[in-house]
């Protein structure tokens, strides 16, 4: 059995580098004085940094003068300004570093919340495709590039050029040219040597990004579907499946790793060559009397300052490059487009009557495979409508296109004549509840789930919910009652536990309009029937689409509407339909005859 894993990578030549950096401004500038604050403390410490190696050399000067003149004593102002610099440098980066922390992590609150409100706002197709676990690792890692960004930017990049051009300014007006060709051919080759080769294993890195990725949905989706797995005894499948992606990782990462020595190496070199080089200049200048030994010690002491954190800006650059590839990522999710959106001029969706109506309403998923055709019908204020017919007929996309999940692709949908194309999103729900096929739970407290309909609820008004969908006893036969923990997506309850807690919710919500999508089809006989009844009673007043396919379920139904590959092809009264006999006749009559078999 062949594994392939399909992943996109995300290649430097499709990113915008800087157009991320000018998106991920706004996020930082909410504190602009710390911002500022933070760079002025930046500034101290690097003055007192390169002011020691000056105090150092004003020492061993003093030192060496001493012992030419045999009279030796304790330079204590100079050691105790050495010791102070030190003490103050030290004192001004911790400041920074306080400082700046309200900025990075208040930065990468913003960046989560606006990620994930843009999820939200995604329309239902995006979400039907997406991988979890992949976007879960890509937000991860995008969130945490900002502060990695933030943190090399701002601490390290911008203190060592200013540090570069305090040395080279100096080496300038004391010393020889030499000294200064000697330092900028260094780090010129230095820069060039480590941009040539990161670029060159860049490749490796968004492997493993794509790899890493991969293989957390593939775990995840594996951990979701546990049952699924456990029912088809595909637990070495699917360890195979995620090995084999964990395989193509790990050869990425030996690569990377590999690369990432030779990198460090040539570099380590390249300096190495450099600081022998001034070194050998500045002892010839002691020995042709040019320079003191204070000189010596103050080149070498500014080489070493120079070269520490030249040397960790190989590290950085690296780190920088990983770090705007997983922005990149985390900044495509933002522009994702979702196919449902507000008119500029969206208007509060007013319900007064409830009255539904769909004209001409046709639909398609993609453009070759046409799900409804000119369907129209009208629930009338207070009134049940059902849909019925076999499967893939479109029952459920009718309640998909109410929710406004998607838009209609020719007709439109009217609540008291108002298109719902034309009002926003939030008020059209706001009106509307359902009771799904397919119920999924938070993996939270019964109480919580229920309450989640109307937050701010109390306990009192869910119970009271509770009791109506014949749920209350159950619960309150639980150890922990209505705190019961539900497990992940409602896994703890049986599916007509699920289902009762969904009409709960929707009892809580009480909206002027209802759905129920096949709401009593994880029900036995008993349960269905105590349920329908609880559900005739929610249903009074208010405006209900009902998607069945039991049909003994909607025989008080208004008017009964039989779908067909996208047409209605029936409508009428359950007593009408049955004296027509036509397809909801036969579908009766089969159902009669499943019921009696069983």
């Amino acid at each position: 059995m062949s594994h392939f894993i399909r992943y996109e990578k995300s290649p430097h030549s499709e990113r915008n580098d800087r157009k991320n950096l000018k998106r991920m401004f706004p996020f930082i500038w909410e504190y602009k004085g710390r911002v500022l604050l933070a760079l002025g403390s930046l500034v101290g410490a690097k003055l007192a940094t390169v002011g020691v190696p000056f105090v150092l050399k004003d020492i061993v000067d003093t030192l060496d003068t001493q012992i030419e003149q045999k009279l030796l004593f304790l330079p204590l102002g100079l050691l105790i300004a050495y010791g102070a610099l030190r003490l103050v440098g030290s004192l001004f980066n911790e400041l920074r570093d306080a400082i700046f922390a309200r900025v990075r992590y208040r930065a990468m609150r913003r960046v989560s919340m606006h990620v994930l409100k843009h999820l939200h706002h995604l329309s239902l197709a995006y979400h039907l495709e997406r991988k979890t676990g992949g976007i879960s690792r890509d937000l991860d890692r995008g969130t945490g590039s900002i502060s990695t960004i933030l943190n090399y930017l701002i601490f390290n990049i911008i203190p060592t050029i200013a540090e570069f051009a305090l040395v080279a300014a100096i080496l300038l007006s004391k010393y020889k040219l030499e000294f200064a060709i000697a330092i900028f051919t260094t780090v010129g080759l230095y820069i060039g040597f480590t941009l040539w080769v990161t670029e060159w294993r860049m490749h490796f890195r968004h492997e493993m990004n794509a790899m890493d990725s991969a293989a957390n949905s593939q775990a995840i989706d594996s951990l979701l579907n546990y049952e699924t797995v456990k029912y088809f005894t595909n637990e070495k499948h699917e360890l195979q499946r995620y090995d084999s992606t964990l395989t193509r990782w790990e050869e990425a990462a030996v690569k990377s790793q590999t690369s990432m020595s030779l990198l460090n190496f040539g570099q380590g070199a390249i300096i190495a060559v450099g600081v022998t080089i001034i070194m050998i200049f500045a002892g010839q200048g002691v020995v042709n009397g040019e320079l003191s030994l204070g000189d010596l010690v103050l080149v070498n002491a500014l080489m070493l300052q120079l070269f520490m954190p030249l040397g960790f800006l190989g590290i950085v650059y690296r780190q920088l490059k990983y770090s705007l590839a997983d922005m990149d990522l985390m900044f495509k999710l933002l522009d994702k487009k979702s196919e449902v959106t507000d008119k500029q001029n969206a208007t509060e969706l007013v319900v007064k009557s409830a009255r539904v109506q769909f004209e001409n309403v046709g639909f398609s998923y993609q453009p070759d495979r046409q799900i409804l055709h000119d369907v129209s019908f009208v629930i009338e204020p207070g009134k049940k409508v059902a849909v019925v017919g076999p499967s893939g007929g479109g029952k459920s996309t009718l309640s998909r296109l109410l929710f406004r999940f998607y838009d209609v692709s020719s007709g439109a949908i009217y609540i008291d004549e108002q298109n719902i194309k034309d009002v926003s999103q939030q008020s059209l729900r706001e009106q509307i509840g359902i009771v799904p096929q397919d119920t999924v739970l938070f993996n939270e407290s019964i109480f919580y789930n229920i309450q989640y309909a109307k937050p701010g609820a109390t306990l009192d008004e869910v119970i009271q919910a509770a009791k109506t969908a014949h749920i209350h006893e159950f619960i309150d036969s639980l150890p922990q009652g209505y705190e019961t923990v539900v497990g992940e997506r409602g896994l703890k309850l049986s599916g007509g536990e699920k289902q009762r807690v969904a009409i709960a919710r929707v009892v809580l919500k009480n909206p002027k309009i209802l759905v129920f999508d096949e709401a009593t089809s994880s029900l036995d006989s008993q349960s269905e029937q105590a349920i329908l009844t609880a559900l005739r009673e929610v249903a009074e007043q208010h405006t209900v689409l009902v998607i069945a396919h039991r049909l003994s379920t909607i025989v008080d139904a208004d008017t009964i509407l039989v779908l067909d590959k996208g047409k209605i092809v029936e409508r009428g009264s359950h007593t009408e339909l049955i004296n027509a006999n036509g397809m909801y006749s036969k579908l009766w009559e089969l159902q009669k005859e499943n019921h009696k078999k069983t």
